[in-house]
């Protein structure tokens, strides 16, 4: 062999060995490195083992490991599609933009910004041009003067101070709030970095102007106007009218026509359904319904600076009041649950209540210095339910110092939560209907029995409460305090703010229960389930006074107009 030049055996064993180590390693890099991580070729190898099994007669596992088996292919084929599947992409929302502005510390507006639609003059301005038609008593022109403020009032009885008083009409909130928007520090024309929308639309002057005499087409003609205007907005599109809101100056029966036939009360504005998107600001809010919320009536007293308010709180700190009560309204003796009746018996027949009846032809009740004056000598102030739960007499009764007596939830507790303590303890007294309509309750002894240092912390908190209260002048602005204006504004901002996050973070209410509104108005931050409440009878089914399952509040809303009629005539 070594003269025929051969290669030795032992060279020719280590190449076949090489040869076949390099065979093997090519057959383990494919199995892991590519079989392994193709679902298909996994499955195909899967298939061909059991073939493989068939034939040559090997017996498959019992079903315990069959079924650990398939287990183990379902994970394998689940972990690649994990593997293999792109990155989630976060869901991206149009108000994104909104929200970050509140992030950059150096802009004062960031996260207050608020859009103005540009509506047609037909929504608001006309109407004041045509103001004369806006009441079928009274001519309400002058009361649009000074940006719906109304004429300037005399200081002849010195009850009033010098500046900042004026004869405004208790449903004139429409144009004050739109005059103050103008003034608001955060307008913007750029909608993506708005918190809220604002609709300028005066929807309190113009279903006043076709209450009565009027069809239901004509009642309804420009609130359907308005909806479909809007709906063809971009900025209406951004939530679907969620972050828009508007202001009624008017009690929210007036706009929940619940029938389509002639002789029923109002518009529907509020039952439509692009309007339960949005949310609608009114004197008096339905305790059942969420897309309104309560606002308070408009006093006499509009400040343009906050030296004028601190000058009237102290003035009120420090009258003498030698009536323990007082009371100023007529009797219903055609509604059977109204306990006004007990209420004049009760301060008649008391030394130390003052009475001021307004059925009996004495025009002093529409007199805002006589009012004023009679509250401003009281320590408490009656403020039974009107002709539906709310009056504009709580509002000037906290103006003048005095400690408002409730007699039902609805007429402020469940109302103004954004202006008023939810702890109504603070800043009033509650006394139960039933205990008037009973005969089990002496008003006089009741407030008697309230210590003095408890009375003096209440009318502490009361006179504090002035300036969330009150509407300072629109054409000027309040430079620390809030007044009722700012106290809405960011009240609105806050809502829409947090359904946005709600809904980038998957967290939106679902659960709600829209009849129980009034309760959740009444939760504390971070609470978000409601139960049982010692206020349930007042607000169960069937709603007695000013409900909307019934036609009670169509009769409410009727009598609101003839006291707005007696009031005028």
């Amino acid at each position: 062999m070594e003269k025929g030049g051969g290669k030795p055996a032992s060279s020719r064993l280590c190449f076949l060995a090489t040869l076949c180590a390099m065979f093997w390693v090519l057959i383990f890099y494919f199995h892991f490195a590519v079989v392994s991580n193709d679902p298909a070729a996994s499955a195909a190898q899967a298939t061909g083992v059991r073939i493989y099994r068939s034939r040559i007669h090997i017996p498959e596992r019992d079903d315990a490991s069959r079924i650990d088996e398939a287990e183990a292919e379902d994970e394998l084929a689940a972990e690649v599609r994990r593997e293999e599947a792109p990155p989630k992409v976060a869901a991206s929302y149009p108000f994104e933009r909104a929200l970050k502005t509140a992030e950059n510390k150096s802009d004062p507006c960031g996260g207050r910004y608020i859009y103005v639609h540009d509506l047609p003059p037909r929504f608001n301005e006309d109407m004041l041009r045509d103001c004369e038609k806006l009441s079928v008593w009274t001519n309400m022109c002058r009361f649009m003067s000074n940006d719906g403020l109304g004429p300037p009032l005399g200081n002849e009885e010195g009850v009033f101070s010098n500046t900042g008083w004026y004869g405004t009409n208790q449903f004139s909130v429409d144009v004050i709030f739109g005059n103050r928007m103008k003034q608001y520090e955060c307008l913007t024309k750029d909608s993506s970095i708005a918190a809220a929308v604002f609709v300028p639309f005066y929807a309190g002057f113009d279903v006043a102007r076709y209450l009565w005499g009027y069809n239901i087409s004509t009642r309804d003609a420009a609130s359907l106007d308005l909806v479909e205007w809007l709906m063809k907005k971009p900025e209406w599109s951004v939530m679907g009218g969620r972050d828009h809101f508007l202001v009624a100056g008017r009690i929210t029966w007036d706009f929940r026509r619940l029938t389509e036939e002639e002789s029923d009360w109002g518009s529907k504005l509020l039952f439509f359904p692009a309007a339960k998107n949005m949310s609608m600001l009114v004197v008096e809010s339905s305790p059942w319904n969420s897309n309104d919320f309560g606002i308070p009536y408009p006093t006499y007293f509009h400040p343009a600076k906050d030296a004028d308010v601190f000058l009237w709180q102290d003035r009120m700190r420090s009258l003498e009041r030698p009536w323990l009560f007082s009371f100023a309204g007529a009797p219903r003796p055609g509604d059977p649950m109204s306990i006004r009746g007990q209420l004049i018996d009760q301060c008649r027949s008391s030394s130390i209540c003052k009475l001021l009846e307004c059925d009996l032809g004495e025009s002093k009740c529409h007199s805002p210095s006589t009012v004023m004056k009679m509250f401003q000598s009281s320590l408490f102030c009656l403020q039974p339910q009107g002709d539906s739960y709310t009056r504009r007499s709580a509002f000037d009764s906290m103006l003048a110092g005095c400690i408002p007596v409730f007699f039902h939830p609805g007429s402020a507790y469940v109302q103004y939560t954004w202006h008023l303590p939810k702890n109504y303890t603070r800043y009033s007294v509650f006394i139960p209907e039933d205990d008037i309509r009973s005969r089990n309750a002496s008003i006089e002894e009741r407030l008697k029995s309230i210590h003095p240092d408890v009375v003096k912390q209440m009318r502490e908190e009361v006179i504090n409460l002035i300036p969330k209260v009150i509407y300072a002048d629109p054409r000027s602005k309040l430079e620390t305090l809030k007044d009722a204006f700012d106290v809405s504004i960011e009240a609105i901002i806050n809502k829409v703010t947090k359904l946005r996050r709600e809904i980038i973070a998957g967290q939106e209410e679902r659960d709600f229960i829209e009849e129980n509104s009034w309760k959740y108005s009444l939760l504390e931050d971070g609470q978000r389930t409601i139960g049982p409440h010692k206020w349930d009878p007042f607000f169960s089914k069937p709603k007695d006074k000013g409900g909307d399952s019934s036609g009670s509040s169509a009769e409410a809303a009727k009598n609101s107009w003839k006291s707005e009629q007696r009031g005028h005539s």
